[in-house]
């Protein structure tokens, strides 16, 4: 019930060995750490020039950094050179702003401007970091992912398919194959100084962690304006509703609206 496989469809995931060795989902957090320090390979350094401001747009493709002699259709997010598609080249564009070298990007992901991201993080392949974007460091994004407008992330982790496309805080959490609607918000910290402790069908489980926002299982949907509270435990395909407040565990196909939780047999 507590497991990473509980939660996440692992088997195909290059990200599983962020679990090795946990026996509850929320153990993940204490990996993001020593996950990122051994496999990070920077590759942003020719990018930055020294500067964290991208002054010009600039192309990563196959290992070089290409600012001339391209054109970029910002409308498909293609680059062209020579008449041909580059295909998986990633895009940087003017007014990015990379802090630092220790930050990995994949290929065919997009940087819009604005973005502003903070290593060490680890970027996969195929995402859309947008307009706003705030990445504060140890951070892994996993592949086909969206962090959108004013969407911040830290000591966090995306795992693959993940979408916060609009006014997201993501603390201290792991997300699946998720849609957050606009304003979600998963708080990390609790009012009182001490760790989050979770009590599960009677039982407390002392998580030893002091920042803990929430883990987000496969096919979790939030609607608008929802909270979740720290230390929130959302299984596959739970449905938080629009300016609700989550807090606890919730079981797989649960329906939370208020302070009401209701179960569905399947999702279609």
């Amino acid at each position: 019930m507590l497991k990473p496989e509980d939660f996440f469809d692992l088997e195909q995931n290059y990200l599983k060995a962020l679990f090795d060795g946990c026996q509850y989902v929320w153990e993940g957090l204490k990996n993001i750490r020593s996950f990122i320090k051994a496999n990070l390979n920077p590759n942003v350094a020719g990018i930055r020039k020294g500067s964290s401001f991208v002054s010009s747009d600039r192309v990563l493709y196959k290992g070089r950094v290409i600012e001339e002699g391209l054109e970029i259709d910002s409308s498909r997010n293609q680059v062209i050179e020579k008449g041909q598609i580059l295909e998986g080249a990633t895009i940087i564009y003017a007014g990015a702003c990379l802090m630092d070298d220790n930050i990995c990007i994949g290929q065919g992901t997009v940087i819009e401007p604005g973005a502003l991201i903070k290593g060490p993080a680890i970027i996969g392949d195929y995402n859309e970091v947008r307009q706003g974007a705030y990445l504060r460091g140890n951070v892994i994004v996993g592949n086909h992912c969206v962090i959108g407008h004013t969407t911040e992330m830290k000591t966090a982790v995306m795992l693959g398919e993940s979408k916060a496309g609009h006014f997201a805080y993501i603390g201290d959490s792991i997300l699946g194959r998720v849609n957050l609607g606009a304003g979600t918000k998963l708080a990390n910290l609790k009012i009182i100084d001490s760790n989050v402790v979770l009590k599960i069908n009677e039982k407390n489980y002392d998580t030893e962690l002091r920042k803990f926002g929430a883990i987000l299982g496969d096919g979790v949907e939030t609607g608008c304006n929802s909270v979740t509270s720290p230390g929130s435990l959302l299984s596959k395909d739970v449905l938080l509703y629009p300016n609700t407040t989550a807090r606890g565990y919730y079981a797989p196909l649960s329906i939370v609206k208020n302070k009401q939780v209701h179960h569905i047999q399947e999702r279609k």
